[in-house]
């Protein structure tokens, strides 16, 4: 008597935008491969948009103007969110789970605001979320560091986190162009959104370093507390005086474990030139974790497009139909990687964090300017590990310092003093530089 062949997992997806596209098109055209590794057919079923896509093959599913009718479809397994941003993915979300239904999501800003709630509802439901997708596209990097590493502590992980900031950085560094000329060029390539203020003032980023630096630590998700800090005020001139310094400039997601506390923070960092991550350019993402036991390790790729990100969301999917196949109702591994959260963890905030620093100090042209900001550092205590200054061509000229390591309240407190003086033109230019041992990065 031949076996019952596994019943089809049925998928719903929400939203075809351009993950929801890449999605549906992945699941279609890798079908034949897809059954072969799950032992029974995953099928979209139902779809939801409200922009009706003509040049999508959507025969034999539903297809509704309505989100909510995907959720309430008793035959749907799993429910794929891509509409993106809160209202209404938090109430569509919320409404899965409370219906028995799995989710699928790669929206960023709903885990990193609202993921302890999400993963809460979820556990009173006995369902899964699973949102490798929201981080990094294609690289799989949550997986990384719920599983691939779970036995280490990890210490510290940076990465270049936000693909649209790294095109716009490389061009600058490639052409010495304008940070305002490379944005403009970014969204007529479609890397940039009309409104770019989540790529370039750091946000997307944060959300992202918010949900690694939750996994990596056990912690709650805690955006809040994350330090963010965009890329509009880097000038083709702080790339060529980082260049002469043996530093590369790039816009990093930053968290580090101390023991005591831990720090997680979005700003563009010096980091040395001959580095790998240094050297990750375009529309590029790189994720460098440093565990205890592993030691350093790389995972860099496609950080967005359809295709990469829907192999991301498609893998969750299947990691789901593979649960469902075994009769359980829920994954093993919880959502970020613990049981019970180290809640009692501090977050330092910025002013807590030592680092060196690169200075940029427009001044007038004048006898004794650098013997004053010397000076004003020797009070603060911060100590000048390399100088740059060129002629002048104009009334003013730009001092450019590093300095050696330093609180960074002591930073702050010093940049306050020079910016009081009558010789300093306009606002100090500061950039971190990368807090990890050399060869590291």
């Amino acid at each position: 008597m031949s076996k019952e062949a596994p019943k089809a997992f049925n998928v719903g997806i929400c939203g075809l935008g351009t993950v929801g596209c890449g999605t549906l098109a992945l699941i279609q055209g890798n079908s034949d491969e897809l059954c072969r590794k799950l032992g029974r057919k995953l099928q979209v079923t139902h779809v939801a948009t409200r922009t009706p896509k003509t040049d999508l093959n959507t025969d034999g599913m539903q297809v509704s103007s309505d989100i909510f009718d995907v959720v309430a479809d008793p035959e749907i397994n799993v429910v794929v969110e891509t509409i993106g941003g809160f209202d209404p993915a938090l109430e569509l979300v919320m409404q899965a789970l409370e219906n028995g239904k799995h989710v699928v999501t790669a929206n960023k800003a709903l885990i990193a605001v609202h993921g302890n709630e999400i993963f809460t509802r979820a556990r009173e439901n006995n369902v899964t979320v699973a949102f490798e997708s929201s981080v990094a596209g294609g690289i799989p990097i949550i997986k990384a560091l719920r599983e691939g590493l779970a036995a280490n502590k990890i210490n510290w992980l940076a990465g270049i986190i936000n693909g649209t900031g790294n095109f716009i950085l490389t061009e600058m560094a490639a052409k010495q162009r304008q940070f305002e000329d490379v944005l403009a060029e970014a969204q007529e390539l479609g890397y940039a959104e009309a409104d770019p203020t989540f790529d370039v003032e750091g946000i997307d980023a944060a959300h992202k370093l918010t949900i690694m630096a939750s996994i990596a630590f056990g912690i709650p998700l805690q955006f809040d507390k994350t330090y963010t800090e965009g890329i509009s005020h880097i000038t083709p001139e702080d790339i060529t005086y980082a260049r002469e310094l043996g530093y590369h400039i790039k816009h990093l997601g930053i968290a580090v474990n101390s023991g005591d506390a831990v720090e997680m923070r979005v700003h563009p960092t010096l980091i040395p030139s001959g580095s790998t991550i240094a050297n990750i350019d375009g529309v590029g993402n790189a994720v460098l974790v440093h565990g205890d036991a592993v030691g350093a390790t790389l995972y860099c790729g496609p950080g967005a497009g359809a295709e990469a990100t829907a192999s991301s969301v498609v893998a969750d999917i299947m990691d789901i139909a593979r649960i469902d196949s075994v009769g359980a109702s829920a994954a093993i591994v919880p959502a970020l990687g613990f049981c019970e959260p180290h809640s009692d963890t501090e977050v330092n905030d910025i002013e807590q964090i030592s680092s060196e620093y690169y200075l940029r100090i427009q001044v007038q042209d004048k006898v004794g300017v650098m013997a004053k900001i010397s000076n004003v550092l020797q009070n603060c205590d911060i100590s000048i590990e390399a100088i740059i200054q060129k002629e002048a061509h104009s009334q003013t000229l730009p001092i450019v310092l590093l300095t050696h390591t330093a609180p960074e309240r002591q930073i702050n407190e010093a940049i306050q003093t020079l910016e009081a003086l009558e010789e300093v033109v306009g606002k100090i230019v500061r950039i971190r530089v990368a807090p990890f041992a050399d060869g590291t990065l």
